[in-house]
């Protein structure tokens, strides 16, 4: 692998698995559940949760984000470009015995978090958590199989292209297509990404691993999505937009945008 290319590469997956700071929202209790807030709280809690899982806790505010996508016991989700796991474990404990998480990545992602993921998974500590393999344009899902999607900091990474390095060109509508279809009727997707000044080209997504999210908006209502509520728990308005994610001045400390979407019944 070049260096430059495996700098890149490091760039998007250090996004799923980097910390973040976030701020208070007005709209976070918005949700469309009826789950007990103290599941979300309970989860985060969790004694089997690893330090450095805690120690991203208060920058990504999970039990906040979770409860506005209105996660429940018993749902079936997939966490779409998983990483490490972060989220992965965090949604196993919510959805319970009775529900399960899918947790999708490819090998670019596998070979970068390594054991991380590897010590997550061992001894099948995680027993309603299922492992999914799936190359960027390779992804087959089931019709109507799962209750949520998340996509955490990987949005954007469907305008990353480095072929060299693992990651070709996704055919983003391609992509969407196969997670609208995976969602059940009434099922929920649910993204999370770095801003980009308004008005941004796609290839933002590239250079500066960013994406305006009217794009985001744009792309998921014409395959069928509705844009359902929005949140604003992760802002940072320190970030002027302008910077890589990954750039030291930001890093960890991006503005985030929180976008909950609904497939129609």
């Amino acid at each position: 692998m070049k260096q430059t290319g495996a700098l890149l590469l490091s760039f998007i997956l250090l996004a799923a698995c980097g910390q973040e700071p976030a701020t208070e929202s007005p709209d976070a209790a918005t949700t469309s559940n009826n789950a007990s807030p103290s599941i979300y709280a309970s989860a985060v809690a969790s004694s089997g949760r690893t330090e450095a899982d805690r120690g991203r806790d208060a920058a990504r505010k999970p039990a906040e984000v979770l409860k506005f996508f209105g996660i429940e016991p018993g749902m079936a989700i997939l966490d779409m470009f998983s990483g490490g796991g972060y989220y992965t474990e965090i949604l196993s404990h919510i959805v319970g015995p009775e529900g399960s998480v899918t947790a999708h990545n490819n090998q670019a992602y596998a070979q970068f978090v390594g054991e991380e993921a590897a010590l997550r998974y061992a001894d099948d500590r995680l027993p309603n958590v299922d492992l999914l393999m799936a190359e960027n344009n390779e992804l087959e899902l089931t019709a109507d199989t799962f209750d949520a999607v998340m996509m955490v900091l990987a949005y954007h990474d469907i305008y990353y292209v480095a072929p060299n390095d693992g990651w070709p060109k996704i055919d983003g509508a391609k992509l969407v297509e196969e997670l609208y279809r995976s969602l059940r009727p009434g099922g929920m997707l649910a993204v999370v990404d770095h801003y980009a000044a308004a008005g941004s080209p796609r290839e933002s997504g590239n250079t500066l691993h960013r994406i305006d999210p009217e794009i985001v908006i744009g792309e998921l209502e014409q395959a069928g999505f509705v844009l359902e509520a929005s949140s604003e728990v992760l802002r940072n308005m320190a970030d002027d937009h302008s910077l890589s994610m990954a750039a030291p001045e930001v890093r960890g400390k991006t503005d985030r945008f929180v976008l909950r979407f609904r497939k129609p019944e």
